[in-house]
């Protein structure tokens, strides 16, 4: 389903205080850099109670709300998660921050220390594929069978745009 689309330029134009935007990424992408007065809510803990509950609390105006990620995809993903259980018309930011950035748009960058979940997966990845290789070479052949189940799970992935790991590490404790 397609959703109505704003460029962030456009957003920014006409932004005001009271304005709804709503940034679905995880804390980690958030706490690297985001939009001043954004309210945040990771895509995988998103309902419409919990979001109705921060619109209130915050005193943002209910409607449209804006949504945000780091490419689009999950901002999409909120918008079809959320449309019909609220009354408030959802717009997704094209390109989410990635355009934001392009934009040259002023965000909060709070720091260059934080690993995005990007990352981690990669790094996840990678390392259960060179646990997998060394285990199957030195220990027991049946080990490669973690190489070949890590490589299905990317391929998975990159096939449906569903990442398992990716949403486990989202999870993470350090990434709240």
């Amino acid at each position: 389903m397609s959703h109505k689309r704003i460029h962030p330029i456009d957003l920014m134009a006409n932004k005001t205080a009271d304005m709804c935007i709503l940034d679905v990424r995880t804390a980690a992408e958030v706490k690297a850099s985001g939009l001043p007065d954004c309210l945040h809510i990771p895509l995988h803990d998103l309902t419409p109670e919990r979001l109705q509950a921060e619109i209130r609390k915050s005193g943002k105006n209910a409607t449209p709300i804006y949504l945000l990620c780091q490419g689009g995809k999950r901002a999409e993903m909120a918008a079809e998660q959320l449309t019909g259980k609220l009354d408030a018309e959802l717009v997704v930011i094209e390109g989410g921050m990635n355009a934001v950035k392009q934009s040259n748009i002023p965000v909060i960058a709070r720091g260059n220390n934080v690993i995005s979940p990007e990352r981690q997966l990669r790094i996840a990845a990678g390392l259960l594929i060179i646990i997998g290789a060394a285990l199957g070479t030195w220990v027991n052949p049946g080990f490669f069978g973690l190489c070949a189940f890590v490589g299905a799970g990317l391929t998975f992935a990159g096939i449906t745009d569903i990442c398992p790991m990716g949403m486990l590490i989202a999870k993470a404790p350090w990434n709240k």
